[in-house]
C-alpha cells in the first residue's frame, strides 16, 4: 500500500513558491503506486502539529494547474514556527500525526531554517521507528541558502523574480525621479534582503551600463549613515539627483528591531525602518541641491507580485519541485533538491541534490569580489550571474472579470484522528 504524502511551506513566501508546490503534487500524482493521498500541511509545520491537513488529492486539476501563476503562500499557507531541540512534545506530536495518517513522504519547501526542520524531523522519525523520507525543496527570495562557493546550489527559486521586480521598479523610479528632481532630488527605496545584499544588488540590473545616478547600499558595504550622506551629496553635485537603493539591513543604528521565532529581524514589524532614518538624516544634514529627500517603500509586494515574476524562475521552481520527488523515490531520505549552473557562455542549469544536514541552517554570503570598490555598486561579474535569472518575457497570468485568476483550493481537510494539541511554543 502506497504511503501518503505531506507537503508544507515555511518562511517568507515568494512569487513562484506555488509552482514548486505544483511540481511536487504533479510528480507525486504521476507515481500512484508509490505515493498515496497528498496532503498540504495548513500553515507549514504548525499544520502538522495541529493536524490540519488539506487534501490536495481531492483538488480539481484546473486549480492545481493555476498554482503556476498564483503567488505568495495563500494556497496552503506558511509559518515561522521553529522546532527547537528542547521541544520534545512537538517532535512526538509530528510522529503521532504522521503515523495516524500513514505518512511516508514529507516535502518541505523553504529556506535554510526549513531545511533544518526537515532534517530534524527526518532524524526523529528514524529514532522512533517511523519509515519516512524527508526531502527539502529550496525557496527564498534572499538567495542565502547554501554555500558561498555555489557548490551546493547556484541560486534559490524566488530570487530571480524578486530581482526582476526590483530591476523594473528602479526603471520606473528613475523616470519619476528624473521628472520630479527639482523638488525631490533624492529618492530612497528600501529593499528586502535582511543582512545579505543579493536583492538590493539586483537594482543594478535596471541599468547595467550605469547611466542612472544610482547608488546601492548593501549591508556588506560597511558604510555609515554619514558616509551615505556624503556620497549622496557627491552624486547630487555631479547629476543634480540621486536614486538610493537601500537594503533594509543597512546599519542605521537602533530601529527597535522585532524578531521572529528563528531570531531573524522582522523589519516590517520593527519600530523604525532604515529608510525613515536615512531620509531624516539626509534632510537634517542638508542636500547639495534644492528640495528634499523622499521615500518609496514597497512592502510585501516584492514577494507576492506575479506580474513582475521571472519566467525562468517560474520554470525552475516547478522543475525543482518535481526533482525533489524523483530524489525521494530514487535516493531516499535526507536530501534537498538543488540546481547548479552548467559552465559555459550560455545560461543553463542541471538539477542535483545536497544532503539536508549540509544545507540546514546554512547561510551563504554575498561574494566580496562582487561589491564594487566604491561600496555603492556591484561588479559586472554579479550582473553576469544575476541577469539570466530574470528572463526575457512577461508572465502570462489568466484573467477573470479583468482580475488575476489565482488557484482556489477547496478547504477539504483530512479527518482528525489525534487529540487536540497546542504547539509547545504557543505557551512557552
Amino acid at each position: 500500500m502506497a504511503k501518503n504524502v505531506i507537503v508544507a511551506q515555511s518562511g517568507g513566501p515568494s512569487p513562484v513558491i506555488n509552482n514548486s508546490l505544483r511540481g511536487v503534487i504533479e510528480a507525486c500524482r504521476a507515481y500512484p503506486n508509490d505515493f498515496g493521498i497528498i496532503y498540504g500541511a495548513w500553515h507549514g509545520i504548525e499544520g502538522v502539529l495541529k493536524e490540519e491537513l488539506l487534501d490536495l488529492s481531492a483538488q480539481p486539476e484546473k486549480e492545481i494547474a493555476l498554482l503556476a501563476t498564483t503567488p505568495a503562500a495563500g494556497s496552503i499557507g506558511t509559518c515561522r514556527y521553529k522546532l527547537k531541540e528542547k521541544q520534545k512534545k512537538d517532535f512526538a506530536r509530528v510522529v503521532e500525526v504522521f503515523k495516524a495518517h500513514n505518512i511516508g513522504w514529507f516535502f518541505y519547501i523553504g529556506g535554510n531554517d526549513s531545511m533544518d526542520t526537515a532534517n530534524k524531523i527526518s532524524r526523529v522519525a528514524a529514532e522512533q521507528g517511523l519509515e519516512l523520507v524527508a526531502t527539502g525543496v529550496p525557496k527564498t527570495i534572499d538567495n542565502d541558502v547554501g554555500d558561498s562557493e555555489f557548490q551546493l546550489i547556484d541560486h534559490t527559486p524566488g530570487y530571480g523574480s524578486v530581482a526582476r521586480y526590483w530591476a523594473c521598479c528602479i526603471q520606473n523610479a528613475n523616470e519619476e525621479n528624473e521628472g520630479s528632481c527639482p523638488a525631490d532630488p533624492v529618492l530612497v527605496m528600501q529593499i528586502m534582503g535582511r543582512k545579505i545584499g543579493y536583492i538590493p544588488a539586483a537594482a543594478r540590473l535596471a541599468d547595467p551600463e550605469r547611466r542612472m545616478p544610482l547608488q546601492i547600499y548593501m549591508p556588506e558595504s560597511g558604510l555609515t549613515l554619514d558616509n551615505l550622506c556624503d556620497l549622496v551629496n557627491d552624486q547630487l553635485r555631479r547629476s543634480g539627483r540621486c536614486l538610493v537603493a537601500l537594503s533594509e539591513g543597512f546599519d542605521v543604528g537602533d530601529i527597535g528591531a522585532r524578531r521572529d521565532s528563528f531570531g531573524h529581524v522582522e523589519f516590517g514589524a520593527s519600530d523604525l525602518t532604515a529608510q525613515q532614518v536615512v531620509i531624516s538624516h539626509l534632510n537634517r544634514r542638508g542636500l547639495a541641491a534644492r528640495g528634499a529627500a523622499r521615500g518609496q517603500m514597497p512592502g510585501t509586494d516584492q514577494r507576492s507580485s506575479i506580474l513582475l515574476a521571472s519566467t525562468v524562475d517560474l520554470e525552475e521552481a516547478y522543475q525543482v519541485g518535481r526533482h525533489a520527488v524523483e530524489i525521494a523515490r530514487r535516493d531516499g531520505n535526507g536530501w534537498m533538491a538543488t540546481l547548479l549552473r552548467v559552465p559555459g557562455p550560455q545560461y543553463a542549469i542541471r538539477y542535483d541534490k545536497a544532503p539536508l544536514e549540509k544545507v540546514a541552517n546554512s547561510e551563504r554570503t554575498f561574494p566580496k569580489q562582487w561589491l564594487a570598490p566604491n561600496k555603492v555598486d556591484v561588479t559586472d561579474d554579479f550582473i553576469s550571474y544575476a541577469r539570466p535569472l530574470i528572463g526575457e518575457e512577461w508572465v502570462r497570468v489568466p484573467l477573470e472579470n479583468g482580475l488575476q485568476r489565482f488557484a482556489r483550493l477547496k478547504r477539504i481537510f483530512a479527518p482528525q484522528r489525534c487529540a487536540p494539541y497546542a504547539p509547545e511554543a504557543y505557551t512557552s
